[in-house]
């Protein structure tokens, strides 16, 4: 059991993930967030994939983060992702055999299938290409209840979770940072690790560490609850869609979400019409509504995972996959920060890179 006291400023799945981890292993871990649950996470696709064409090193560190989010199920009360699975048919043939020969090469559990096992997989599909990937490891969680089940049970575990909190600037002291400063003083730790979204570029800046990265909005639509069109998540060109629990159809163009443009409405609109014409029954859907999360993205758009070089007492977590990679951000960061050991597959993604 560590002796530490770690402050986690953030309550979103990346937040929660690290909290959990950090008070699985014993350190005494303090929690801030504005939203319990987070801002940018409720408002997650919440596809959990090594897809999308990463290099090597990146779909080792998604890799390894599937494997966590089966560890979590095991051991965290309401984490339970659907492991559904994947039908992609999102690039041109070129593009998609490339794809596929290269992540099969690599381990990637999928396999192709012609028009016939897609119509017999999604029979609600609307003019289904000639040949699709199913990739069957893949899956989807429910964002906002996943990173709430992770924070109760790291309170369960001895963490304290301050929610409403607002954290104006970290404390800096003798160039370390010791603490945060809150509207009732400053809280002291050993470490603090900012895992703040958008927030954590200003948050850095106050103790002198520059965090590359934007952060840009997108919109996801959510159908009322229907019957169930889809099985699979399903990844077709400008189009992701998957069927939650309830029933809703979650929907987006992009994995960075639809820019929302100057009219949000009528932008929604347009995404759920495209939908519910590829879908058999689409026309039986309603529209629930939408929603705008502002992603944090580091500048080149990969991760950015651990200490901040030369400033002690500073961890910073900011990833735009963060869905996905929240169980391994949580297990590498709490064993760095607890054991001293760094991780290999995190190599890549130190803030050092943009020096």
């Amino acid at each position: 059991m560590s002796g530490k006291h770690i402050i986690v400023i953030g309550g979103g799945v990346i937040g929660a993930s690290i909290a959990w981890h950090l008070a699985e292993a014993g350190a005494r871990v303090t929690v801030f967030c504005g939203v319990r649950g987070g801002v940018a996470t409720p408002n997650s696709f919440a596809w959990i994939n090594a897809n999308w064409g990463n290099p090597e090193p990146y779909f080792r560190l998604r890799m390894a983060a599937m494997a966590g989010w089966r560890r979590l199920a095991a051991a965290v009360p309401g984490v339970s992702p659907d492991w559904c699975g994947s039908i992609c048919y999102d690039l041109p043939p070129e593009g998609l055999e490339k794809f596929a020969e290269e992540h099969a090469s690599w381990g990637y559990d999928l396999e192709r299938i012609d028009r016939d096992e897609i119509l017999r997989l999604e029979p609600a599909i609307r003019h289904a290409p000639d040949w699709a990937l199913k990739i069957s490891g893949e899956g989807m969680v429910e964002p906002r209840p996943v990173a709430l089940a992770l924070l109760a049970d790291a309170e369960r575990l001895g963490a304290i979770v301050h929610d409403g909190a607002e954290i104006s600037a970290l404390s800096f002291k003798n160039g370390r940072v010791v603490g945060v400063v809150t509207a009732n003083g400053v809280v002291e730790a050993d470490e603090v690790i900012l895992a703040a979204g958008a927030e954590t570029a200003a948050l850095a800046a106050t103790a002198g560490v520059k965090v590359p990265m934007s952060s840009s909005p997108g919109l996801i639509i959510d159908t009322k609850p229907a019957p169930r069109l889809l099985n699979h998540i399903v990844v077709a060109p400008e189009m992701e869609m998957r069927q939650a629990p309830d029933g809703r159809i979650i929907a987006s163009t992009s994995f960075n979400g639809t820019d929302p443009g100057a009219d949000p409405a009528a932008t929604a609109r347009r995404v759920f019409d495209d939908m519910c014409s590829r879908l058999v029954g689409g026309d039986q859907l309603e529209l629930e509504g939408y929603r705008i999360g502002f992603r944090p993205i580091p500048e080149d758009g990969f991760s950015i995972v651990g200490r901040a070089e030369g400033v002690p007492g500073l961890y910073i977590t900011v990833t735009h996959s963060g869905i996905t990679l929240a169980p391994a951000i949580g297990e590498f960061a709490a064993k760095e920060l607890l054991e001293g050991a760094a991780e290999p597959l995190l190599a890549p993604y130190r803030l050092s890179r943009f020096s």
